[in-house]
């Protein structure tokens, strides 16, 4: 990983999940990382002034212990070439940045922008997008609002936060259904804003590397690719399976998995992928995969964002490693057939 990159973190999460108290937490803690703020828009639910050194005009603040934050009223874009020109030319001192997005935003545009742009690219790493599930009113607002689905389905890590104040049978329900929207993020419940700095920085979860992280729980299945095919009955919930909601979430965010320990030719997957992205983009949150390919023994490693698709060598297949791919897609109503019978015919 090249130094000179700047890290950054995209935060997002329903309103009212402990967004800003995490943030705070983050930011009064003494870590020694000098950090920049950028928030969406100042709404009701912005850092409070008292941790701001002064109101100014200036859309960039300097608080107290030395960190910055930044309102963005223009695009961001244009925030963060700003940030890392007076960050080169000394004028701002800070390490890493994170963007709070407002509590209903799509992170998928936000997530985009360090794709797009080779400037922006040039300065900064997207390390990971964080997601900030309120336990108490989750099941509401995944029922209600599909930004609030997509905020899962984007997630690298989700943070559950409240967990102490909500019915520990509905907290079990929500972590089950998250699962099944998003099987590569882990989990984690947050008491109000306590969680270390550790578990929010430097999670490389935007990062192509060998890993791929999915929810061991939701590989174990049939052998069909993921376990969830089967409509969440047999699962060993015992008594809490008269959860109201627990049988029909049929959420639109949803994940599959697709396995196959054949190769996959290089030039087929190409034209595949770069057709179902065409179509399907917008609808396609994130997927990631570590692939076999014919013609190297070296893993490929691909991942992407909406249309945007980035693919890499990894390391070597090591001599006892069981060779075969897998991928993760996770989207809004995505044909599960077209992908696993197009993905098959580009088998070698």
């Amino acid at each position: 990983m090249s130094t000179g990159l700047i890290p950054a973190t995209i935060l997002t999460g329903f309103l009212g999940s402990g967004k800003t108290t995490l943030l705070k937490r983050v930011l009064s803690e003494a870590h020694g990382q000098k950090i920049a703020v950028i928030e969406n828009e100042f709404g009701e639910e912005n850092i409070d002034n008292d941790i701001l050194v002064a109101e100014t005009e200036e859309q960039i603040i300097q608080m107290s212990n030395g960190c910055i934050c930044c309102t963005i009223r223009e695009d961001l874009r244009a925030t963060l070439n700003d940030l890392a020109q007076r960050r080169r030319k000394g004028e701002l001192q800070f390490d890493r940045v994170v963007i709070e997005t407002t509590g209903l935003a799509d992170p998928g545009p936000v997530a985009q922008t360090f794709f797009m742009d080779d400037e922006i690219a040039e300065s900064y790493l997207l390390d990971s997008v964080l997601t900030l599930v309120d336990a108490k009113h989750a099941g509401q607002q995944l029922d209600d609002r599909q930004e609030a689905r997509r905020q899962v389905g984007f997630a690298d890590q989700i943070f559950i936060s409240k967990t102490d104040i909500a019915d520990p049978a509905a907290v079990d329900a929500l972590v089950h259904r998250l699962k099944h929207m998003n099987p590569r993020a882990p989990q984690s419940r947050v008491h109000f804003g306590e969680v270390s700095i550790a578990e929010v920085f430097d999670l490389r979860g935007f990062n192509l590397n060998a890993k791929l992280e999915i929810d061991p729980e939701f590989l174990s299945g049939d052998g069909h690719g993921p376990a969830h095919d089967h409509d969440h009955h047999d699962h060993a919930h015992g008594e809490h399976c008269d959860h109201p909601h627990h049988h029909h979430h049929d959420d639109d965010v949803k994940s599959f998995v697709f396995r196959s320990n054949r190769a996959f030719s290089p030039a087929k997957l190409e034209d595949f992928l770069g057709s179902i992205v065409q179509i399907y983009g917008p609808k396609m949150l994130r997927y990631k995969g570590v692939l076999l390919m014919q013609g190297t023994d070296r893993k490929v490693i691909f991942q992407g964002v909406h249309q945007l698709m980035g693919s890499d060598l990894g390391p070597k297949w090591a001599a006892d490693e069981e060779r075969g791919s897998k991928m993760v897609f996770i989207g809004i109503d995505l044909p599960r057939e077209v992908f696993q019978q197009g993905l098959e015919h580009c088998l070698v």
